[in-house]
């Protein structure tokens, strides 16, 4: 089987080859449709909640619900898109995002809107599920890792503004309107995949669809001891970012006083991810992924630490609070788009099976603990710091798993061949 990553042809509808610098772009807007779909949302959660008649807590679940179901919908357009191709199961991804966020805008309860949400989530996972495959079918190692990074510093700069647009949104509509700008973004982004994106996936590397086959390929995915710590260590680190987005907007408002400035507070933390990610992506080829990463991890359990200890003061301020939590959103861009390329890294034959394995495995843990964590919530940051802590402290003990006990390794160039051993 040819092992080499072929260049992309131009597919029927794609009147020329597509380059680097638009694909980084298409797979940005891409992953960007799920960020959005969640933070623009943020600044209307009291609105929504007074419309439906929700009570306390109740009213992350529409956060929560889209997480985790679009944890599970990751298993199924990666075996799909192995088989037929990436662009007719993305394009089904996005086809189902926009109907389903249109009906999100008509419901008339709070149970219609959780059932569409999930099913929202379940049908257009695709559209995060994949664009690491497509990615991984031109590049692998840390030339994979740069170029995930420069699209998560696009990707992240919808979570940075993302509550503003929500907010603007607000001023002029109700909380609704929300839903079918996440349409009409979708069509945009929908309408450039079918016009410009050529299908990567060739047809020696084309797997058939059959039970045995795709439980085989996923098996694959999760057997390997030097991955397995990555996959479920950025799991953990990311539930504990999950739960920060499920609880921030009661987080500001009312442990802080400061729902003026949820949107600011928001795209602060946010926007850091995006910085990282920009940095990352100056720096990884020459450093290499592992020592970027493990370097972040160890940042990201101290800043920890640091939160803890100013959470259990009585009198935490808001400004005590927003650096730090920015300085560890900002590590985690570090954390994540490299881990995601070690992961990926051994699988370009099967590249779809492995990016839904991973993605299921990353979005349902993180997004259970998400869950969990925001809806601990008592009125102080402290929940929240000791979740940050715990997730770090247990993804170096599953990093030192995956690697045998010894960190800071270099640049895959330098690592050679990446043995198959299993668990």
């Amino acid at each position: 089987m040819n092992t080499t990553p072929p260049s992309i042809a131009p597919a029927e509808a794609s009147p020329s080859p597509l380059g680097e610098r638009e694909m980084i772009w298409m797979m940005a807007m891409l992953m960007a449709l799920q960020a959005f779909g969640i933070d623009a949302i943020l600044p209307a959660l009291d609105e929504m909640a007074v419309a439906l008649a929700v009570e306390g807590n109740d009213r992350q679940f529409v956060i929560g619900v889209f997480l985790l179901t679009a944890g599970i919908g990751a298993l199924v357009p990666g075996a799909l898109a192995d088989r037929f191709g990436r662009r007719p199961v993305l394009l089904g991804s996005i086809f189902a995002y926009i109907a389903l966020s249109l009906a999100s805008a008509l419901v008339t309860s709070f149970d219609q809107l959780l059932f569409i949400r999930a099913a929202q989530g379940f049908f257009g996972a695709g559209i995060v599920a994949l664009p690491p495959a497509i990615i991984r079918d031109r590049v692998g190692g840390d030339k994979m890792a740069k170029m995930m990074s420069l699209i998560f510093v696009i990707f992240l700069m919808v979570p940075a503004i993302a509550p503003f647009i929500g907010e603007m949104i607000l001023w002029v509509a109700d909380w609704r309107a929300i839903f079918a700008v996440m349409a009409l973004q979708g069509i945009l982004v929908g309408s450039w995949v079918y016009f410009r994106l050529p299908e990567s996936l060739t047809e020696e590397n084309r797997q058939t669809i059959r039970p045995t086959v795709i439980a085989r390929n996923m098996g694959r995915a999760l057997s390997m001891r030097s991955i397995i710590g990555y996959v479920i260590g950025s799991s953990l680190v990311f539930g504990a970012l999950f739960g920060f987005i499920n609880s921030a907007q009661q987080l500001i408002a009312e442990s802080f006083d400061a729902s003026d400035i949820f949107p600011m507070v928001f795209g602060i933390c946010a926007g850091s991810m995006a910085v990282a990610s920009w940095s990352n992506s100056r720096i990884v080829e020459r450093f290499g992924a592992r020592r970027v990463s493990h370097s972040a991890l160890f940042a990201f359990i101290a800043v920890a630490g640091v939160q803890v200890y100013f959470a259990m003061q009585p009198d935490q301020s808001l400004w005590q609070f927003v650096p730090l939590m920015a300085i560890n959103m900002m590590l985690l861009g570090f954390i994540g788009s490299n881990f995601g390329a070690i992961a990926m890294n051994p699988f370009f034959a099967i590249a779809g099976a492995a990016s839904s394995m991973h993605g299921f495995v990353r979005m349902t843990t993180a997004a259970l603990l998400g869950g969990v964590i925001g809806y601990s919530f008592d009125g102080t940051a402290l929940p929240l710091a000791v979740a940050l802590l715990a997730s770090g402290l247990t993804c170096l003990a599953l990093v030192l798993f995956s690697e045998n006990g010894k960190l800071f390794g270099p640049p895959d160039a330098q690592r050679g061949p990446t043995k198959m051993n299993s668990v």
